[in-house]
């Protein structure tokens, strides 16, 4: 039985990058002799065990033959004879397609050191194109990595594409689409994700209406990043590009959480009349279209997804004075409307009345407009 590191802790050891969890691989070992050791098995498919102090992953070294649709389409053979260069062969990139042993020692079968001083995301074998989610793989790489001066190579782009022009990505689950997605999200360059899709004929059809988004899209995705806005504040950057009816199309097709679908309509819906000086009354009603009473921070969350877009223009949304207006809008107090004897919908009528006037004197000094 031989173990070594592998994957991402290798590849991110070799670029002093953190390295946040480690994968191993164990080559000679049968799932009896795991258990026997104290593993605790979890994988379904093929023998993944956890170890009994560190909790740490361990996978039999194992091979994959092809034998459906999708990235779940595959036989695995985990026997004791599978070695470490064929384990090695199935994974995606040359720089994941590492392993170090308990010394140190480097086993680098297909030149992924290389790639990595090279900068360069290249596929292992042309086996790649056998697994669909791996051209979402290469896309979150290529985000994560971009700050590096990574790009993934001409050939891999070439394979990327050939299975886009299949209908391999279709039989991805939205689950594993999204997971992708919001991962990437998070990068230093998450706009590198949907471009590198883009170039490989791959938002479709998942992600279909990102397509026509132009290069101001992705600028302002940047910001937010720039920014440290979370996942639903970047994707509602995109978002806002968007059709209200775009993107709930699209929220529903990858089933996004409801905490990105909310701000994410709320940013196609608004963004325009938001991005331009607004009056009193505008601002009024889409406080209470947004539910801005009552949800303040997404309103807040809205605001910042907003100031990302039309950079020549970012001074004309004044952020502070808006989240001013809503502040005091909210906070009047509705007995005195009651006990003066108004009822019903006649109470709304006059509480908002009143807040027009707070938000009206709030404008004022900014000419009656935000």
């Amino acid at each position: 039985m031989q173990i070594y590191l592998v994957g991402g802790a290798v590849r991110d050891e070799l670029l002093n990058r953190n390295v946040t969890e480690r994968d191993y691989v164990v080559v000679g070992a049968t799932p009896q002799q795991m258990l026997d050791k104290g593993f605790t098995q979890v994988g379904k498919d093929f023998p993944v065990f956890l170890h009994p102090k560190t909790k740490e992953e361990y996978a039999l070294a194992r091979t994959e033959r092809k034998s459906g649709k999708g990235y779940t389409g595959f036989v695995c053979d985990a026997s004791a004879s599978v070695t470490l260069q064929e384990d090695l062969l199935r994974r995606d990139l040359t720089i994941n397609a590492m392993a170090k042993d308990a010394d140190g020692n480097l086993t680098d079968p297909f030149n992924g050191l290389d790639d990595l001083n090279q900068r360069v995301l290249r596929h292992v074998s042309t086996a790649f194109i056998e697994d669909p989610l791996r051209v979402f793989r290469v896309a979150r790489f290529a985000a994560r990595y971009a700050h590096l001066g990574f790009t993934v190579a001409a050939e891999t782009m070439q394979l990327m594409q050939e299975v886009s022009q299949q209908d391999e990505i279709g039989h991805l689950s939205a689950e594993r689409v999204w997971s992708e997605t919001q991962r990437s999200l998070l990068e230093l360059d998450p706009q590198i994700y949907f471009i590198t899709l883009r170039n490989a004929q791959a938002l479709s059809p998942w992600l279909t209406e990102l397509i026509d988004l132009n290069e101001d899209a992705y600028t302002a995705l940047k910001l937010s990043a720039e920014r440290n806005h979370n996942a639903e504040v970047r994707f509602a950057v995109l978002s806002s590009y968007l059709t209200a009816d775009k993107t709930r199309s699209l929220c529903k097709r990858v089933k996004a959480p409801n905490a990105f679908t909310e701000i994410a309509v709320l940013a196609s819906l608004f963004a325009e009349k938001l991005s331009h000086e607004v009056s009193a009354e505008v601002l009024l009603d889409i406080f209470t279209q947004a539910d801005g009473w009552r949800k303040p921070e997404r309103f807040k969350a809205l605001l910042d997804a907003i100031s990302c877009r039309d950079l020549p223009r970012q001074n004309s949304l004044n952020r502070e004075l808006i989240l001013s207006a809503l502040d005091k809008a909210s906070r009047i107090d509705t007995r005195p409307i009651i006990l003066a004897g108004f009822k019903g919908a006649a109470i709304k009528n006059e509480l908002n009345k009143l807040r027009l006037t707070v938000i009206s004197e709030i404008l004022s000094d900014k000419g009656g407009t935000a």
